[in-house]
C-alpha cells in the first residue's frame, strides 16, 4: 500500500481516500491523470491518500466490492462513496465540493473538544482496513477448505459405496466355487457317508468351474486393492469381440442351484446369430448376474425368470432380465439406480441396495443405456443396451 504522507498536516486527516489500481497497461494514462489532478488540489485541502494495488491487495478490494479498475473511494467522513470508470477526473471536479462541505459540516457538528477521527495517525486507520481484508482471507479460505473438505469426503464415501459393491459381488463367484469344491470333496473324502461317484469328465468340470469362480474372486480382490489406495475408482474396461450368448447361456447356468432351490423355472431366448458385441467380458458378465441374482432373490417361490437377448438395431444388442416378483412403485424406478437406495420392502433383505448402481455405471461406461419396465405386483424387466462389434 502506498502512503502519501505529504498531505498530512499535523496528524489531522480531514478526508481519507483509496486509489485501486492495477498494472495494465492501458490504464497508465489514466491513473496518471487522476494522480495529476488529486496534486492540484492539495493546496486547497488537505486530504490523506492510499494508492493501493489491487493484484497486492485482492482481499481489501473484494472488501470494498470493487466493481471496476481504476476506482477512487472515499473513506472518510462517512458517508463512503465510490467513483469508478474512464472518467474520474470528471466526477472529481463534481464531488470535490461536496465532499468539502460535508467535512465543514462534520467538524462544526462534532461535539467541543472532541477531535476524534480528525487528529489520528493515518497508520492507525490502516489497522481496521488491514484487519477486514485479513477476515475475509480468512473466510475466503475456510471457505476453500471447507470445499476441499467436501470433496474428500465425497470421494471417500464414494469409494466405500464402490468397496461395497465388489463384496457383495463377491459372494455369488464364492458360493459357485464352493459348491463346486464341496460337490469334489464328496466325490473323493473316503471319511464322507454320501460319497458321490464322479465320472472323470464331472470332476474335470467341476475343477475347471471353481478354477474359473477362483479367477473372478481374484479380479474382484485386485479392484478393491486398488480402490483402497485411492479416492475413487475407475472402472477399468478392456472392451473386444464378445460372444453374447454363450457368455449370456454360462451365467444362466450357474444360478442352476439357486433356481432349484427356490423350485423357479429360468427361461432363456438369445438367438443363435445375434451379432458379436464390442465389450469387456468380466464386466458384461458382473452385470448380468447382478440382474439375475436380483431376479431371483425377489421372484417368489416357485416363479420364473427369463433371460433373453435381441438385435435393437444396426448399432446396438439389447439384453432383458425379466422376473415374475412384487414390481417397482413408478416413483421409485429412477432411484433404484442410485448408490445405496433400497426399497423399504427390501430393508431386511440381504445386501448393500448397490449392485444396480455398478451395472449403470458399467453398462455407460459402454456407452449403452440401462432401464427398467415394470408393473407393481406382476413383476420387472431389466434391460441395457451394448454396441456391436465392427470389425
Amino acid at each position: 500500500m502506498e502512503v502519501s504522507s505529504e498531505n498530512l498536516e499535523g496528524g489531522r486527516v480531514p478526508l481519507r481516500l483509496l486509489l485501486f489500481i492495477d498494472k495494465r497497461p492501458s490504464l497508465a494514462k489514466q491513473v496518471k491523470q487522476i494522480r495529476q489532478y488529486l496534486k492540484t488540489l492539495e493546496t486547497h485541502f488537505r486530504f490523506h491518500l492510499d494508492v493501493v494495488d489491487i493484484g497486492e491487495q485482492p482481499y481489501l478490494a473484494e472488501h470494498y466490492k470493487l466493481v471496476a479498475s481504476p476506482a477512487l473511494i472515499k473513506v472518510a467522513p462517512l458517508p463512503q462513496q465510490m467513483l469508478a470508470g474512464s472518467d474520474i477526473v470528471h466526477q472529481l471536479e463534481h464531488w470535490w465540493p461536496k465532499w468539502q462541505q460535508e467535512h465543514v459540516e462534520q467538524v462544526e457538528n462534532r461535539p467541543e473538544g472532541d477531535d476524534h477521527g480528525f487528529d489520528l495517525d493515518p497508520y492507525v486507520l490502516d489497522e481496521p482496513l488491514i484487519h477486514s481484508a485479513e477476515l475475509i482471507k480468512l473466510s475466503d479460505e475456510i471457505f476453500r477448505l471447507n470445499q476441499l473438505k467436501d470433496e474428500l469426503e465425497a470421494q471417500l464415501r464414494f469409494k466405500d459405496r464402490i468397496i461395497a459393491m465388489m463384496a457383495h459381488d463377491l459372494r455369488n463367484p464364492l458360493t459357485a466355487a464352493s459348491i463346486a469344491i464341496e460337490t469334489l470333496e464328496l466325490g473323493y473324502a473316503p471319511d464322507q457317508p454320501r460319497k458321490l461317484n464322479l465320472s472323470p469328465e464331472l470332476t474335470g468340470q467341476l475343477l475347471k468351474h471353481a478354477k474359473t469362480q477362483v479367477q473372478a474372486i481374484n479380479r474382484m480382490i485386485t479392484d478393491i486393492l486398488k480402490t483402497a489406495r485411492g479416492a475413487s475408482i475407475e472402472l477399468q474396461l478392456h472392451p473386444q469381440e464378445l460372444d453374447l450368448p454363450t457368455l449370456c447361456l454360462e451365467v444362466a447356468n450357474s444360478f442352476g442351484d439357486r433356481l432349484e432351490a427356490k423350485q423357479q423355472r429360468l427361461t432363456t431366448e438369445i438367438p443363435k446369430d445375434l451379432p458379436t458385441v464390442y465389450a469387456d467380458g468380466s464386466q458384461v458378465k458382473r452385470v448380468i448376474v447382478n440382474l439375475l441374482d436380483n431376479a431371483i432373490k425377489y421372484t417368489p417361490q416357485g416363479g420364473q425368470v427369463a433371460l433373453n437377448a435381441l438385435h435393437r438395431t444396426t448399432q446396438k444388442v439389447q439384453v432383458g432380465v425379466v422376473d415374475t416378483g412384487p414390481g417397482i412403485p413408478p416413483e421409485n424406478r429412477d432411484k433404484i439406480f442410485e448408490e445405496s437406495f433400497r426399497l423399504q420392502r427390501d430393508a431386511t433383505q440381504e445386501g448393500y441396495g448397490l449392485g444396480l448402481a455398478l451395472c449403470q455405471r458399467i453398462i455407460r461406461a459402454h456407452y449403452g443405456q440401462i432401464w427398467v419396465d415394470s408393473v407393481p405386483g406382476e413383476g420387472s424387466a431389466f434391460y441395457f443396451t451394448l454396441p456391436v462389434y465392427r470389425a
